[in-house]
């Protein structure tokens, strides 16, 4: 399966969570899980929500990560900051950046917003590979972004 017809399935499978939604953690935690499991390469991925100054670690699949992160450094503060997607090829070459897990060598941060069109969230995923991403992923997680928006 190629990462497009990856993206098609994972899109699906968050459509089902929201529409069954009961609890923002739980829809959250399983998003988490399905974009984990269906896209290759994904070696972390979870939520970090905007709480007053900081984002606070939300539900996630990988190893332990950072419990907070502040918003004067790293690719998740930059994606709050500018309001959009965050690629990052090499994270050793971006300053500032916050490293949570050593083997981590590529990101994406997308900024999340409700329907108030306020952003409440990121959704942060890294890889041990360099150069993962590419704006086909940045398409297919700002599309999950998109939908969650209903539940944020």
């Amino acid at each position: 399966m190629n990462k497009h017809e990856a993206y098609g399935w994972a899109l699906k499978q968050v459509r089902a969570q929201i529409k069954r939604h009961v609890d923002r953690v739980a829809t959250l935690a399983n998003t988490a899980a399905i974009l984990k499991h269906r896209l290759p390469g994904f070696f972390w991925v979870g939520f970090y929500i905007l709480r007053e100054d900081k984002l606070l670690l939300g539900p996630f699949q990988g190893p332990p990560a950072c419990m907070q992160l502040s918003l004067d450094k790293g690719v998740c503060a930059e994606a709050v900051k500018k309001g959009t997607t965050i690629l990052v090829d090499d994270v050793d070459k971006f300053p500032g950046h916050v490293a949570c897990d050593g083997r981590s060598r590529s990101e994406i941060v997308v900024p999340l917003s409700n329907l108030a069109d306020q952003l409440v969230a990121v959704l942060d995923v890294d890889s041990t590979e360099l150069a993962h991403f590419s704006d086909e992923d940045a398409k297919g997680l700002e599309a999950v972004a998109a939908e969650l928006a209903q539940i944020l």
